[in-house]
C-alpha cells in the first residue's frame, strides 16, 4: 500500500511542472495574440488617418473624382473608422461644387445622415441637401420638406432657413403661404437683418395676387421703419406701380420722381416714369 502512494505521488509530482508549462504557454500565446490585436488596430488606426488625409491632399490638389472614390471606398471598406462622416461630407461636397453630381452629393448626404445620425456632419448635411434641391435640381418642394427639418433644430440660422422656405412657396407661386412663412420669420425674429426684405417681399406677394391696398400699405410700412434700406427704394418704385393700377397717378409719378438720381436701375425708372405722364396726358386730353 505504502510503495502504491509513493509511485502515486511521484507521478503526480512528475506531471505538475507539464501541467504548469502547459498553463504558462497558453498564457503567453493569449497575451501574444492580444498585442498582435491591439498593434494591429493601432497601425490600421495609422493607416486609415494617412488614407483620409490622402482625399484631402487630393481634392487640394484638384484631383475630384481620385479624391471622391478614395472617401468612397474607406467608407465601404471600414465603416466604423472615425472619420467615416468627415469621408462622406468630403465626397458629397466634392460632387456638388466641383464635379456638377447634384443627384450624387445628395444621395452621399443622405447615407451620411442615415448611418451616423449622431455625427456633428449631419445637420450641414442636411443644410447642404437642402440648398441642393433649391438651387441645383430646381425642386423647391422637396427643399421646404428639408428646411422644415433642419428648422426643428433652432439654430443661429433659423431666420435665414425660414426665408428660404417662404422664398421657395413664393418661387412656387404659393403667395399666401409664402407671406405666412414671412409673417413667422418677422414674429420669431424681430431683429433679424432681414426684416426690411421680409416685409417688401410681403408686400410683393399681395402686389402679386391682385390685392392692391394690402400691397400699398405693406409697401409704405417699408418706406416709413427702414427709410434707409435698400429695400425702402424698392418699396417706393413698387408702391407708385401699385398706385399707377390704382389710377392714382399723379401721387405715383410724384414718388417716380422723387427716385430719380437715387434708384439703383435708373432705366426702368425712367421707363415708368414716362410710361405713368403719357397716362396722365392721355386722361387730360380725354377729358
Amino acid at each position: 500500500m505504502k510503495k502504491q502512494l509513493l509511485m502515486a505521488e511521484l507521478k503526480r509530482q512528475g506531471k505538475a511542472p507539464k501541467k504548469r508549462l502547459w498553463v504558462f504557454l497558453a498564457l503567453t500565446f493569449v497575451l501574444l495574440v492580444a498585442a498582435g490585436g491591439f498593434w494591429y488596430h493601432a497601425n490600421l488606426q495609422t493607416r486609415l488617418e494617412e488614407t483620409f488625409q490622402k482625399g484631402l491632399a487630393l481634392r487640394q490638389a484638384g484631383k475630384y473624382v481620385e479624391a471622391v472614390e478614395l472617401f468612397e471606398q474607406l467608407h465601404d471598406e471600414y465603416p466604423d473608422f472615425v472619420r467615416i462622416p468627415q469621408s462622406l461630407f468630403q465626397a458629397a461636397e466634392i460632387q456638388d461644387l466641383y464635379l456638377g453630381r447634384y443627384s450624387d452629393a445628395v444621395l452621399t448626404y443622405l447615407l451620411l445622415e442615415r448611418d451616423y445620425p449622431e455625427a456633428a456632419e449631419v445637420v450641414p448635411a442636411r443644410k447642404q441637401v437642402a440648398v441642393l434641391y433649391k438651387y441645383r435640381l430646381k425642386d423647391c418642394s422637396q427643399a421646404i420638406a428639408v428646411y422644415q427639418k433642419v428648422l426643428d433644430q433652432s439654430g443661429p440660422e433659423n431666420d435665414q432657413l425660414q426665408y428660404e422656405v417662404a422664398d421657395c412657396y413664393f418661387r412656387l407661386n404659393n403667395f399666401a403661404q409664402a407671406r405666412i412663412e414671412f409673417g413667422s420669420l418677422r414674429k420669431n425674429h424681430p431683429q433679424s437683418p432681414l426684416i426690411a426684405e421680409v416685409q417688401y417681399r410681403i408686400a410683393m406677394t399681395y402686389a402679386l395676387e391682385g390685392k392692391l391696398p394690402e400691397a400699398a400699405g405693406a409697401y409704405r410700412l417699408v418706406m416709413e421703419r427702414w427709410a434707409e434700406s435698400p429695400y425702402a427704394l424698392e418699396a417706393s418704385f413698387g408702391l407708385a406701380t401699385v398706385l399707377e393700377e390704382q389710377e392714382e397717378l399723379l401721387e405715383a409719378l410724384k414718388i417716380l420722381e422723387s427716385l430719380t438720381g437715387i434708384y439703383p436701375n435708373q432705366a426702368i425708372l425712367e421707363r415708368k416714369t414716362a410710361q405713368v405722364r403719357e397716362r396722365i396726358e392721355k386722361k387730360k386730353k380725354a377729358i
